[in-house]
């Protein structure tokens, strides 16, 4: 067999031959500086879609270039799952007793069957447990659950400080970032509004515009007492009042104070701040496989999360040297609902300016569904990469097709539609076909057996099992997190959420006096105010 231990290819699989429904003796090796160009990977469910983007991650992870990775079901966790030793032991706390119990097997029988069958899976395509403890060794992995405390906990409190100074000095960059960061927190109030003609979402975004270019950190409980007292008279050539009235602006502070007040919405600021370098490498320069998994969270929860980390991501990319090699992966997982060919959600913008932008930087972006329907195609105009799996139906392949002719075939004139569908029709589980802009035409192969145990979506209490031990560790040793809160007041374990200045939200008719202040400076220059009836 062909030896794939190369730096700089993805060993993927295997060449097929779908005429004669064989393997062939030549292996699937993808060139990683393809991925610049992006990628995206459809296919129904059995169709071994994930298996195949697992497959893809591990073999960046061997080759030292770290991943970004949002999870909205629950089976990129399963990345965490390598047995070195190809054991029973390893495997029992894994396997689905459910499953044993459908084979008539013990948990201990079923373990050591599943093994078994993994070891001789990931030896027909010339692998064994040295790869496996390659891969375990190559990178840092850590799930984050964001809102939860199952996982390692996540601080969104860092997406309302200042972006970098390159995104601050461009007027474009920096209404792209105040529009998502905006639009996302709103979706979490159920407001659904518009840049343009909602109040709300216009107050806001002069309020975050106003005080990065002037305050510095603002955080949430800042920005609530700017909505009820603004940092500026006027908004375009509206007097504040007349624009938006004192009154409204209360009701839209409460409903900002009860959603931060929440006790659910506590976890959402304790934790590692959302920093994409500490996410990408340690602090000794390791690089991470970085796993945010959102299955627990509603529908407006991740929209909020989703957008807010796509943001931050497009905001370190513009931070980075121009490179023509792959420096990191942003994979997201069933993009259902987040690049929409009609609808705008919040996340659609930036993860747009990724695909568009972060070529350059080294930055490449996976995006995998089950349904073909779920994806703006003309947004998907730079995707250099498709790989295409089994389709659940007909129309599915129609969608796919019209997709595939879009975004590739006029701009090449080799597309073959007929050829295409033909291929499509035949692929069968585990068999992809791939069609690579840099390559001279499509390939259709059969995905590689994955080094990680695909286990399926895990449960809270797994997750919580794989991340103990670095919780543990964090709070003996001073993990990253508390180093930086040393540094940096902004980063805690348990955030403080009253307005800076500790000024109280009132209603607009009660009116606030404050007395000057007549000793001079005092006892360490401070003057304390107590209330009193």
């Amino acid at each position: 067999m062909e030896q794939f231990e190369k730096l700089g290819k993805f060993y993927l699989g295997g060449e097929y031959n779908i005429e004669e429904k064989r393997l062939e003796d030549k292996l699937l090796l993808y060139d990683s500086k393809d991925l610049t160009t992006h990628a995206v990977c459809v296919g129904m469910t059995g169709s071994g879609k994930t298996g195949l983007c697992i497959s893809l991650l591990e073999e960046a992870a061997i080759d030292n270039i770290p991943s970004i990775i949002i999870d909205p079901k629950g089976d990129l966790s399963n990345l965490l799952l390598t047995f070195p030793n190809l054991s029973r032991d390893e495997f029992l706390p894994w396997v689905n007793p459910g499953e044993a119990s459908e084979k008539g097997l013990s948990i201990e029988e079923f373990a050591e069957a599943q093994a078994d069958f993994w070891a001789k899976g990931l030896a027909a395509w010339g692998q064994g447990a040295d790869r496996v403890k390659r891969l375990k060794e190559a990178a840092d992995y850590s799930i984050y659950t964001p809102g939860s405390s199952a996982g390692l906990p996540v601080s969104i409190l860092s997406s309302f400080n200042p972006p970098p100074e390159a995104v601050l000095s461009d007027p474009d960059l920096l209404r792209e970032r105040i529009n998502t960061t905006v639009t996302s927190l709103l979706s979490l109030l159920d407001i659904d509004a518009d840049p343009i003609q909602s109040k709300e979402h216009i107050l806001l975004s002069t309020i975050l515009e106003t005080a990065w270019k002037t305050e510095g950190e603002l955080g949430l409980g800042g920005l609530i007492e700017h909505v009820q007292d603004p940092p500026f008279s006027s908004i375009g050539v509206f007097k504040l009042e007349s624009f938006y009235p004192s009154g409204d602006r209360f009701e839209l502070a409460m409903k900002l104070n009860n959603l931060l007040a929440a006790p659910g919405f506590r976890s959402w600021l304790e934790g590692e701040p959302l920093d994409v370098d500490r996410m990408l490498f340690t602090g000794s320069g390791k690089p991470r496989v970085t796993i945010f998994s959102i299955a627990h969270l509603d529908g407006p929860q991740r929209m909020f999360f989703v957008s807010l980390l796509l943001t931050q991501v497009a905001g370190w990319m513009r931070t980075q040297e121009g490179t023509s090699s792959l420096r990191a992966i942003l994979y997201m997982d069933e993009v259902f609902g987040f690049f929409p060919p009609v609808a705008n959600p919040p996340s659609k913008l930036p993860l747009m300016t990724l695909l568009k932008q972060a070529r350059a930087f080294g930055l490449g972006v996976v995006l995998a569904t089950q349904n073909p329907a779920d994806l703006d195609y003309k947004g998907l105009s730079n995707t250099g990469t498709w790989f295409i799996g089994r389709l659940q139906t007909e129309r599915d392949k129609k969608r796919m097709l019209d997709g595939l002719e879009t975004v590739e075939g006029s701009a090449q004139g080799r597309f073959d539609r007929e050829q295409m569908g033909r291929i499509i029709s035949s692929l069968g589980k585990r068999v992809f076909l791939m069609n690579n802009v840099h390559e001279d035409q499509p390939v259709v192969f059969q995905t590689r057996w994955a080094l990680s145990y695909l286990r399926g979506p895990l449960t809270r209490s797994q997750i919580k099992t794989l991340t103990s031990r670095k919780k543990a560790a964090s709070n003996l040793e001073g993990s990253p997190r508390d180093k930086a809160a040393e540094e940096s007041p902004s980063v805690v374990h348990t955030v403080n959420i009253l307005p800076r200045g500790g000024k109280p939200i009132l209603p607009p008719e009660i009116f606030q006096y404050y007395l000057p202040s007549r000793t001079g400076p005092g006892e360490n220059g401070t003057l304390l105010y107590e209330p009193a009836l």
